[in-house]
């Protein structure tokens, strides 16, 4: 991770449900198991890329667990794959265990809730490139808006085990706390201690939450709680860098952060990908080009997800 790279081998592999757990009202966490030839190549995954999950033929809840207001919504067909980057990947044996944060918003989601320990499920990737670690820096900012939670979790692992020298310091938003999507005990202490999200905590990562309507951590928006702390930090700006996945609206923002305060921003972008490796070309995203005032169009799937803050057109 230490300079921007071009994606790893990708194919088309088969993982193994382990566990499919609910976090929230919408909340869930998936875990999948990969051996053999996907555990090769989702060894070498890195935060901010995503898979293509195959969710046709996978059953809808029955009865009371489907929300009303998905009902109508639920008896669409699923066509084409759904994308996902990955909030965790841990070796165990020769296998590799991957985890995926999601949230019920659709047909698709919906059906995900019924994928029970042992079902199987067609996985394309690795896709796309992700995060990477310029030189010299000393302090991360990890910026989290509602469901952009997933990569930066696991970008937290990679740079507490392959960068202890860099101070890391996660920053998570939502419009409330119930939208935060994290297994957390947000109670009084662990706020005050800024260690309230395990998933960051666990590794001795420091977290400090915002959320619209004041009813968890910083009343306001994420990006001003983030621009609040680079305000106070006494790190010199070329030593520092912001990571942040969320609303495209909150990544603008960061962005003009970055540019203002001198730091180096990446971004992971989100855009609906059909195929997911720049095949059908629905997924453009307007980046300058180079220093000129002309604009091109990148691809989110395989120019992407992330990209230079610096080079993306809001």
């Amino acid at each position: 991770m230490a300079e921007e790279q071009t994606a790893n081998v990708k194919g088309v592999f088969d993982a193994v449900v382990f566990f499919n757990k609910q976090i929230g009202e919408r909340f869930y966490r998936l875990g999948l198991e990969f051996s053999g030839a996907g555990a090769e190549a989702f060894g070498n995954f890195r935060p901010g890329q995503f898979a293509q999950l195959d969710l046709r033929g996978i059953a809808l809840p029955e009865g009371e667990s489907m929300p009303a207001e998905l009902a109508d919504a639920a008896q669409r067909k699923i066509l084409l794959r759904r994308p996902f980057s990955l909030a965790d990947v841990a070796k165990r044996d020769n296998k590799i265990a991957a985890e995926i944060l999601y949230c019920v918003v659709g047909p698709a989601s919906l059906r995900m809730t019924t994928l029970a320990a042992g079902k199987s499920v067609s996985i394309i990737g690795p896709l796309g490139n992700g995060f990477w670690v310029p030189e010299g820096k000393k302090t991360a900012l990890l910026v989290v808006g509602g469901m952009g939670a997933g990569p930066l979790e696991y970008l937290a692992k990679v740079l507490t085990v392959d960068y202890p020298e860099i101070e890391v310091v996660a920053f998570a938003g939502a419009r409330s706390a119930q939208e935060l999507p994290f297994e957390r005990r947000l109670d009084a202490i662990s706020q005050q201690l800024g260690f309230s999200l395990p998933e960051f905590s666990k590794y001795g990562i420091e977290s400090l939450l915002a959320t619209d309507d004041g009813s968890a951590g910083h009343h306001g928006m994420v990006t001003k709680l983030a621009a609040d702390w680079l305000g106070k930090c006494s790190t010199a700006s070329e030593k520092i860098v912001i990571y942040a996945c969320g609303p495209e609206a909150m990544l603008g923002k960061m962005a003009k952060i970055g540019k203002e305060k001198n730091v180096d921003c990446q971004l992971s972008m989100e855009r609906r990908m059909a195929c997911g490796f720049g095949v059908c070309q629905s997924c453009a995203v307007q980046c300058r080009a180079g220093d000129s005032n002309e604009t091109i169009y990148k691809l989110c799937c395989k120019d992407g997800p992330v990209f230079d803050a610096k080079e993306v057109v809001f």
